[in-house]
């Protein structure tokens, strides 16, 4: 896959919006979804990074987490609700982060300040060509809607008509599994996830799911050249791209609309910054002995 090293603000903002122009509708609509991560690491599930055997301990995960969040008032019975909520509340599923957002993303690569050291990384998906390699009950599901990505009600209408009843206590994911025999290959849909809060609503947000949940997904990707890319947001870039990030309102205070968001981005805007270059625009010790000599 293409490996993308940025030497600048404005290049960053140049490569996350390629090939945003869509000449059918005549507007700028990119193609892609991204995923921010403040160090280079593998695209592992929180599942995948539990080990063990992934399919077992999921139906367990699905099973339990439904059984005691009942509690909690939710109002939707369906399993791919249960799985987008774990989801978001810290559970580990099969489920990737992404988002439709570049500027959420570059977010994401520049929240962490005790990784300022580590180059960042912006994955690119491009999620128009990743569903050509979808199986066709599910590529014929998306035509019919006209869309790009799946809601829970779409993917729970795909599992009925495979014959899985929504009642399932073990929430078995095996139609996907029956899918994948079917297509000969693994494959990679997004789901768009319910607006369970505002948090979701602000970032954009968007998962990944791969059928075969032991797989990580850049080892898909590289053996499918063209689908993704990958920004290289070098350490000493962070800084400038977190401050004009701030300025432009993209920071925990808009994307955790809660309290804590916004301690939290108040405390790194005050922070006094002691190990700061000095400005292309402030004059340099050599230059100030050059003007008084």
């Amino acid at each position: 896959m293409a490996e993308i090293r940025v030497g600048s603000w404005l290049e960053l903002y140049e490569v996350l919006h390629e090939e945003a122009w869509n000449p059918r509708l005549r507007r700028f609509r990119s193609p892609f979804v991204f995923r921010g991560q403040g160090a280079d690491a593998k695209l592992t599930s929180s599942l995948q990074r539990l080990e063990g055997e992934t399919r077992e301990i999921e139906r367990h995960l699905l099973r339990n987490f439904r059984k005691y969040a009942h509690r909690n008032g939710v109002d939707r019975d369906l399993s791919w609700y249960w799985l987008a909520l774990g989801q978001h509340h810290g559970l580990p599923t099969r489920l990737l982060d992404w988002t439709s957002s570049p500027l959420v993303a570059q977010h994401f690569a520049t929240a962490e300040e005790e990784l300022f050291g580590e180059d960042g990384v912006i994955w690119m998906v491009n999620y128009v060509e990743t569903n050509k390699f979808l199986p066709l009950p599910l590529r014929g599901l998306l035509e019919q809607e006209g869309g790009h990505v799946f809601t829970v009600d779409m993917l729970t209408a795909s599992a009925r008509r495979r014959g899985q009843a929504e009642d399932e206590p073990t929430f078995d994911l095996g139609w996907l599994e029956e899918l994948e025999r079917e297509a000969e290959q693994p494959f990679l849909l997004f789901l768009e996830p319910p607006s369970l809060d505002e948090r979701i609503v602000q970032q954009a947000a968007l998962f990944s799911l791969l059928s075969n949940p032991d797989t990580p997904l850049d080892d898909w990707l590289a053996l499918r050249p063209g689908l993704a890319r990958k920004i290289i947001v070098p350490a000493e870039l962070k800084w400038e791209v977190r401050d004009k990030l701030d300025q432009s309102g993209i920071n925990e205070r808009t994307l955790f609309p809660d309290l804590g968001g916004l301690s939290r981005s108040l405390r790194r805007y005050y922070r006094l910054r002691k190990d700061a270059p000095p400005s292309p625009e402030e004059p340099q010790p050599e230059d100030e002995m050059q003007r008084q000599g």
